[in-house]
């Protein structure tokens, strides 16, 4: 008798044991970034201090407004049009176009979904600071203009669009005997340039709008007669194919999250000035809550 309770005690525990297990497995399921009824998302993003902004803020939206728990995909530019491609992330709002990033999205624009700008006015070049005595990148092939800037040029990540096409400012301005394309980073790019501009030093980086630099010193962007930067570009959001039917909130989020350069600006300078992306995000969301109100109108947290 003691032994025929024993084995139903045993057979109960291991049923237990069972639906335990496949409960988790199915909660499992249901957090993946690609499931239906996910709600987590992936955010990818390049460490530019504007997508850093703008990344964070769309965060904090889909997280306090929505429901999400989001994650965040610090990558380069090449990895970051990779992943929404692939599927590896959900979506991002730092699309340059249509110069910047123009490889990219002819490499995966059949793979991706466009949602169009979310701001609008943005530029990308050389910059100098407005105390240097030169107005042109052509002016960059005097000698002595070389030699006082170290015969480099300062510029970011690896990849990046305006890196691009910066190397090919080299050849179309005739400036390799003369120049080169130092690699590093945005955040040593703006160290470099900042105590530069400090010590009153000639220096050229590659710089781009929006961007706090602009709000904290006096810079320029030297004159591009032969259009290789392009003009005027947008900041786009880019989202996997398939998210719309997974996640039509966030989808709709995403698109009609839009701002401006001095929105952008706002969390930027905080952020420089020493609060951590999440907190100047949220307190821009704070602070701005009729534009939220447009971008979460009808959509609220399930």
């Amino acid at each position: 008798m003691k032994k025929q309770r024993k084995s139903v005690g045993r057979k109960r525990w291991l049923a237990t044991l069972a639906l335990a297990v496949f409960g988790a497995a199915a909660i499992a399921g249901c957090s993946s970034s690609g499931g239906a009824q996910s709600k987590t998302l992936k955010l990818a993003y390049v460490a530019w201090d504007s997508e850093i902004a703008s990344t964070n803020v769309v965060k904090e939206v889909l997280e306090s407004k929505l429901g999400y728990t989001v994650e965040m995909m610090q990558v380069d530019a090449g990895p970051m049009w990779t992943g929404i491609a692939d599927g590896s992330a959900d979506a991002m709002v730092a699309g340059w176009l249509p110069t910047t990033h123009q490889s990219y999205l002819e490499q995966y624009g059949d793979r991706v979904d466009d949602l169009g700008p979310n701001l609008n006015g943005t530029k990308t070049g050389l910059v100098v600071p407005s105390y240097m005595d030169i107005s042109s990148i052509e002016d960059l092939k005097d000698p002595e203009v070389a030699k006082s800037l170290g015969g480099k040029i300062i510029g970011i990540e690896p990849g990046a669009g305006i890196m691009m096409s910066t190397d090919k400012a080299l050849d179309e301005y005739g400036l390799r005997d003369h120049l080169s394309l130092l690699e590093s980073s945005s955040a040593a790019m703006a160290q470099e340039l900042t105590k530069a501009y400090e010590e009153q030093r000639p220096i050229v980086v590659t710089g781009w709008t929006p961007h706090w630099k602009f709000a904290k010193m006096d810079l320029k962007y030297l004159e591009d007669p032969k259009k290789v930067y392009g003009g005027d570009e947008q900041i786009h959001t880019i989202v996997r194919q398939g998210l719309k039917d997974d996640h039509p909130d966030a989808y709709e989020l995403l698109d009609r999250f839009e701002w401006t350069p001095d929105d952008m600006a706002e969390v930027m300078v905080k952020i420089q000035e020493g609060q951590s992306p999440e907190e100047a995000a949220k307190e821009w969301v704070a602070a701005n809550e009729d534009l939220v109100n447009q971008w979460t109108e009808g959509l609220t947290a399930e």
